[in-house]
């Protein structure tokens, strides 16, 4: 059952400007970004140099002066294209360096952040979605620093340059460029932004919803295709992505107009510029290699700015993704931990006391447990009985310290259950959940997951107890055999009996097991069962079951309807049906070995 029956993202309150909070999760990594900063800035500056040396140099080759005149600007033209290049590459080298290893650092703090709100809090963001914050959300960090602020700071850096050479050479030529550089790199970018901020979140938005479609349409192909439900699923991607692609041409058009500004800025100052240069050479007060020098100028400088509405476009796309990503920042998680948590017993088996247990999934909602009280004897196994909604997983999900309660007390070992870290809960509660997830690697990788420590000898050990080890030893790549995807390259009861394994291996002073044969058939999920009641002997064990049969070794059976528990008496074991159960476990056994 969902833990969080919200299908949309909760509104916490707003914190600062979340780009400037993304900003400030890269700041860390400012001394490798720093000198991939400098590098852009002096490439370009090396670029603008060279064109503006390298026209003074024609100019004055022209008038035919001697060698030694022109032999500095000939040294300099060499220096600065092979300095230009050798900049270009350090850019390049230190600049995605910097910026990827800020990235990966900053994408291991939002799935820090993500990690207190599973798996209660994950409900409230679709699945593509959460996708979508985690890897386009994070990437557009990458853009933040490549594609915006180190633009920025290059053209910044040519263009305050270039004004002032052009006013060294003629004053009133540095005002009319400076004026225009001005205009043309803020105003125009400014214009861009604003336009773009009312397509950038939509944008934003469609791709989560592209995302959320087809991870719904790859997960659900099957029951899409039963149901007669894949041209209706299939049309409703094609939507999304068709306005994907009109959001994305209004983008480009956007851009491409402010790249055409640009250019008329350009053009207009490389006339107006190129007139008080005349003026100036004619009244005598500007050489004629100068005059070249400032047309030349202008133009590189102009250059610098091009990328400029390409980075303010990208700005409101980043600006979307960092309000998504501090929307996620921001969620509470649905339980926090005691300032000072107390540490749960080292030694010794424990016990579960469950007293007048009270949830709900939201404020003034009704109560998804209400009054239960349980007790889980140290080393002695109970089965909880109820159907669907009864709200068993809710009770697993409390005694986890995956939800709160409002009322009651859980105490494990003595320790009230909200005085301790969830962490450490969790060390001591834990198994086989409803969700539990099978990973598209090894079956000693997936084993290793609940103890990366543990040993051959431990690994085997418990496959044996989950009655697997015989199928993984007859397989040619043994422990080394590739699972699939969630486990698709084995049958139903071999899931069940690795994800036993694993819990096994864990081994926690209290065992949880929530539906550990869901799905399977009913003569396979009776041998499963029957291995867990075998396995489980003499340990503090929890199975969360809703068919009551074959458990006549259990040592205490219960009962959760509508969120209360009733006592259950166990049934007594009876000779009539022992030859089924032999036979029927013999098929499983024959089944999931094959």
């Amino acid at each position: 059952m969902s833990l969080h029956p919200s299908g949309t993202a909760p509104a916490p309150p707003r914190g600062p400007r979340p780009t400037l909070r993304l900003l400030r999760h890269l700041l860390p990594y400012w001394r490798r970004l720093l000198p991939a900063v400098l590098a852009s800035a002096g490439s370009d500056l090396a670029a603008a140099a060279l064109m503006a040396t390298a026209a003074w140099l024609i100019t004055r080759a022209a008038e035919q002066p001697p060698l030694a005149s022109v032999s500095v600007a000939i040294v300099a033209v060499r220096a600065l294209a092979l300095g230009r290049g050798a900049l270009r590459y350090a850019d390049r080298l230190l600049g995605h360096d910097g910026v990827l290893r800020a990235v990966a650092g900053f994408r291991t703090r939002v799935y820090e952040a993500l990690v207190p709100l599973a798996p209660a809090g994950t409900p409230a963001f679709r699945s593509g979605d959460l996708l979508t914050r985690l890897v386009d959300d994070v990437d557009a960090a990458q853009d933040l620093l490549l594609r915006v602020l180190i633009p920025a700071a290059a053209a910044t850096a040519v263009a305050v340059a270039a004004t002032g050479a052009a006013a060294v050479l003629l004053p009133q030529a540095g005002v009319l460029l400076g004026l225009l550089l001005a205009v043309a790199g803020l105003l125009v970018p400014t214009l861009v932004l604003a336009l773009s901020r009312r397509t950038g979140p939509a944008e934003k938005a469609a791709r989560s919803e592209l995302a959320a479609l087809t991870v719904d349409l790859v997960q659900g192909a099957a029951d899409l295709a039963a149901y007669g439900a894949r041209g209706r699923a299939q049309e409703r991607v094609r939507r999304a992505s068709a306005r994907i692609a009109a959001l994305e041409r209004r983008g480009a058009l956007t851009t491409s107009l402010a790249s055409a500004v640009v250019l008329l800025f350009q053009a207009g100052a490389v006339v107006g510029v190129t007139w008080l240069a005349l003026r100036a050479h004619a009244a005598g007060t500007l050489p004629a290699v100068h005059l070249t020098v400032l047309a030349v100028l202008v133009l590189v400088s102009f250059d610098a700015l091009a990328p400029l509405p390409a980075a303010a476009r990208r700005l409101a796309e980043v600006s979307a993704s960092a309000r998504r990503l501090a929307d996620l920042f921001d969620t509470p998680p649905p339980v926090t931990d005691p300032p000072a948590p107390l540490p749960l017993p080292a030694t010794g088996p424990l016990g579960v006391d469950i007293t007048g247990l009270r949830v709900r999934h939201r404020p003034g909602g009704p109560p998804a447990l209400d009054g239960v009280t349980l007790r889980l004897p140290p080393g002695r196994r109970t089965v909880l009985l109820g159907a669907s909604g009864s709200g068993k997983s809710t009770l697993i999900a409390a005694l986890m310290r995956y939800v709160p309660y409002e009322a009651g007390s859980i105490r494990v070992g003595g320790r009230e259950l909200r005085d301790c870290a969830g962490a450490d809960v969790r060390r001591a509660i834990t198994g086989v959940t409803q969700d539990a997830h099978v990973f598209h690697t090894t079956i000693r990788a997936n084993l290793l997951l609940a103890r990366p420590e543990a040993t051959d000898a431990a690994l085997r050990e418990a496959a044996r107890g989950a009655r697997l080890l015989d199928w993984i030893e007859s397989l040619p790549d043994r422990w080394d055999t590739l699972l699939g995807e969630n486990g698709a390259a084995m049958s139903g009861g071999q899931r069940g009996r690795l994800l036993l394994a694993r819990a096994l291996l864990a081994d926690p002073p209290v065992l949880v097991l929530d539906e550990p044969t869901e799905g399977l058939d009913p003569d396979t999920a009776a041998a499963v069962l029957t291995d867990i009641l075998a396995a489980t002997r003499g340990r503090t064990t929890l199975l969360v079951t809703h068919d009551r049969s074959w458990l006549t070794e259990a040592d205490e059976i219960v009962t959760l309807d509508g969120g209360r528990i009733r006592r259950t008496p166990a049934a007594p074991p009876r000779t009539a049906r022992a030859p089924r159960t032999a036979r029927s476990g013999r098929r499983a056994q024959a089944r999931s070995a094959g």
